[in-house]
């Protein structure tokens, strides 16, 4: 199983070494695998949180994930993005910010730079909003009771999330945006701006997703407790809507990557400002995401080890807020990735000692979600 799982990402991990050997020599092929070691550093809590949304999708959609969202994940966000930020904010033609990326290296890095307020802006909100709409929910299993008891608690308050998250922006731009070094000066009205994009973009693609995953539930329901004369009909209708539902969904996990990766791409820099280096880079670490994602699913990890996706989300507030803070400050790559892994650590080895208590096995015995091959 673990052959077949990430038999494409161990396929791409040659290929792209030996591509990177040939093209750039040792030097090159010692990048690109550092590079891919840091996306998965960075990105591991992003497969927990994408195996809890894809296990709710059906194959055909697990399939597009796994297939067209790769393509999208390692193509779109670490290639096309950071010369699509480049042209955006240097008000340049595609072309012209992709000869620049090719010839001019150093300037396309420094416009790069210049456009972090912007997109830590976006992805912190983003992310944060993740995080609180996750831990204000009243769950089944507590992993941190003394926080999520008394959070589920005042998450019946309507829009709360949102008023922390606009509170959040709010402080973030009279703060760290007010000084950005390197020549940034004061980027508090783009801070704004785009923390607001960020809010906005959840608010819509998480809200519709959330609105046709709901009307599928209700649909399956009313069709299991339907009469077998119009079982039919409801399960046709049932199908429907699991269309939509799975083309929101699928669209609010494109997000969430674009949010995840921003950290990487950033990150990236540091190491090269080779914009291909960093594209294959990059992207194996990706396939590497793409693939412990179906892992998870395939072998019920999240229903076996409760408190995992906990992990995640906590990890997820602490990337949002280390976003927040890098626009002023620089926080080592290694710090965010570690951050995320621990975390996710501390719940997996809490779920273990739980499961131990109950005595549950590790392993759920009950069906699993049937996953889609491609990766």
């Amino acid at each position: 199983m673990l052959l077949k799982t990430f038999g494409w990402s161990f396929a791409v991990t040659a290929l792209g070494l030996a591509l990177a050997g040939v093209l750039w020599g040792w030097q090159g092929l010692a990048i690109v695998g550092i590079l891919s070691v840091l996306e998965i550093s960075v990105s591991f809590d992003n497969a927990v949180i994408n195996a809890g949304i894809l296990r709710k999708m059906n194959a055909f959609w697990q399939k597009i994930f796994l297939t067209l969202g790769i393509l999208i994940a390692v193509f779109g966000m670490r290639l096309v993005f950071p010369v699509v930020i480049v042209a955006v904010t240097a008000k340049l033609g595609p072309i012209e910010a992709v000869n620049l990326a090719i010839n001019d290296k150093a300037q396309y890095q420094e416009l790069v730079t210049s456009a972090h307020p912007a997109i830590a802006a976006f992805g912190g909100i983003f992310l944060l909003m993740i995080f609180l709409d996750f831990i204000f929910e009243d769950r089944d299993y507590k992993w941190l009771a003394w926080i999520e008891k008394p959070m589920a608690k005042i998450g019946k308050l309507d829009t709360l999330s949102v008023i922390i998250a606009l509170v959040v922006l709010l402080v973030t731009a009279m703060t760290v945006a007010t000084s950005v070094p390197h020549g940034g000066g004061d980027k508090s009205a783009t801070v704004l701006l785009s923390g607001v994009a960020g809010l906005i973009t959840y608010l819509v693609v998480g809200g519709i997703s959330g609105y046709f995953e709901d009307k599928l539930e209700e649909e399956t329901e009313e069709a299991d407790e339907a009469a077998a004369a119009s079982a039919t009909k409801g399960n046709g209708s049932a199908v429907g809507l699991a269309g939509k539902a799975a083309f929101f969904m699928f669209l609010y996990l494109e997000v969430i990557d674009a949010s995840f990766s921003f950290d990487g791409v950033i990150g990236a820099f540091a190491i090269t400002n080779d914009i291909f280096m960093m594209a294959l880079g990059l992207g194996i670490g990706a396939m590497y995401i793409r693939s412990l994602t179906v892992f998870l699913v395939r072998k019920g990890t999240l229903e076996s080890y409760v408190y995992l996706e906990h992990g995640a989300h906590y990890a997820i507030g602490a990337l949002a807020v280390i976003l927040l803070i890098t626009i002023k400050y620089e926080i080592s790559e290694v710090v965010t990735g570690l951050v995320g892994v621990v975390l996710i650590g501390l719940s997996f080895a809490s779920s273990v000692i739980r499961n131990r208590r109950e005595g549950e096995p590790g392993d759920t015995s009950g069906d699993k979600p049937e996953v889609a091959s491609g990766v």
